[in-house]
């Protein structure tokens, strides 16, 4: 088996920097987390603040802190800097080769989509956003990696598309026609639930938009990891 995982991102109209930010670190007892986090309303004062997330929920998870403990511990970290009045969402998405499961943990309101061939399991407890008190804690599920396994998260601009002019997006359903009519990549879903999300916003995005995706397939090539970035300038 192999793991692919594919990003699609685009900021707000108009805004220059993204409040979304998201990084990748490697977990010393093997394999990966992709850490995702969203701040407060959005350009360079959000960006400060994902950035602060993200920075310290990766080095905890390096240093070899479970994940839930690293999402408390960032929660705390912010509702001190910022005394309660900024807040933050967090996913994070890693692939423990030690344990050999998919841990996702999230502080997000959004839910998340757990696919397994054409059967889709949207995960929509309820959760926080980091930086609200001084006991926040995320929704943990822990899952097997298995072959056709699909992971789809996002930060609310996916959410929250297309409200403002009366047509809200549907994200189960359009996740449901991409694996019934094809078997996408990674890239492919990312990038088609973006798609459809700004053009639902008139091709003038509300707000921040990220997608992640996870999924994990057969394994047909070498041991070699790989990872492949596009940043427009």
């Amino acid at each position: 088996m192999e793991v692919q995982i594919a990003v699609a991102k685009v900021n707000k109209y108009a805004v220059s920097e993204s409040g979304d930010s998201l990084e990748v670190v490697e977990r010393p007892t093997g394999g990966l987390s992709v850490v995702l986090a969203d701040g407060q309303t959005s350009g360079r004062g959000a960006k400060a603040v994902s950035l602060l997330v993200v920075r310290k929920v990766m080095g905890l998870i390096a240093e070899g802190v479970r994940d839930g403990a690293a999402a408390r511990a960032a929660s705390d970290a912010l509702f001190a800097d910022k005394a309660g009045k900024v807040t933050c969402t967090l996913n994070i998405a890693s692939v423990d080769l030690h344990s050999k499961t998919i841990v996702l943990t999230r502080n997000n309101p959004a839910p998340m989509f757990i696919c397994r061939g054409e059967e889709i399991d949207e995960h929509n407890q309820e959760s926080v956003s980091l930086g609200t008190s001084r006991n926040v804690r995320p929704v943990v599920t822990e899952i097997g990696i298995e072959t056709g396994l699909t992971i789809v998260i996002f930060s609310d601009g996916i959410s929250h598309a297309g409200e403002r002019v009366g047509r809200p997006m549907n994200v189960h359903q359009a996740i449901q026609s991409m694996l019934e009519d094809q078997d996408p990549t990674p890239q492919q879903l990312a990038d088609s639930l973006l798609e459809q999300a700004v053009r639902l916003d008139d091709n003038r995005p509300a707000d921040d938009i990220s997608v992640l995706v996870l999924k994990v397939s057969p394994r047909t090539s070498d041991d070699v990891r790989r990872m492949t970035v596009r940043l427009p300038i």
